[in-house]
């Protein structure tokens, strides 16, 4: 089994950009994190983190046969992108949404999800634990637990 851990705009810069909502936990650390629960259940994960758009679009289309599903921080785009809501539909990939902080507890543009009506899940406001937990979520579902 291979699950594909995406992060979208400027999660690239976590561990610097605003410790004080996201944490000093970097991104090389949540890659770690997820490999070592998807590891211990005996999956393998791909990595990938883009500041494009159409490059996150791009990989899940030339993916859906490569991988069983997604652990996804789109980040901003998860607010504002129908283009990535429509490409998760169309993959037909089980897809868990994560955020490290609490999306409903910030800036009122932040509460609504476009992606979250595509996913089968959704974990946010946990920081680092968020991910071993969307990651536990998913390989659950992969394997028929859910």
């Amino acid at each position: 089994m291979q699950i594909l851990l995406a992060h979208g705009p400027n999660l690239n810069l976590l561990g610097e950009r605003k410790p004080e909502v996201y944490g000093t936990t970097t991104l090389l650390d949540i890659e770690a994190d997820v490999a070592g629960v998807a590891n211990a259940r005996g999956a393998a994960v791909l990595c990938l983190q883009t500041n494009h758009e159409g490059r996150l679009i791009d990989a899940l289309h030339e993916l859906r046969r490569v991988v069983d599903g997604v652990v996804l921080n789109a980040g901003a785009w998860t607010h504002t992108s129908v283009a990535l809501r429509d490409a998760i539909e169309a993959v037909e990939l089980p897809v868990v949404e994560v955020h490290l902080s609490n999306t409903h507890r910030r800036e009122e543009f932040r509460h609504r999800s476009l992606i979250a009506a595509v996913c089968i899940g959704q974990v946010t406001g946990l920081g680092r634990e968020g991910y071993r937990v969307a990651t536990e979520l998913l390989l659950d579902y992969l394997e028929g637990r859910r």
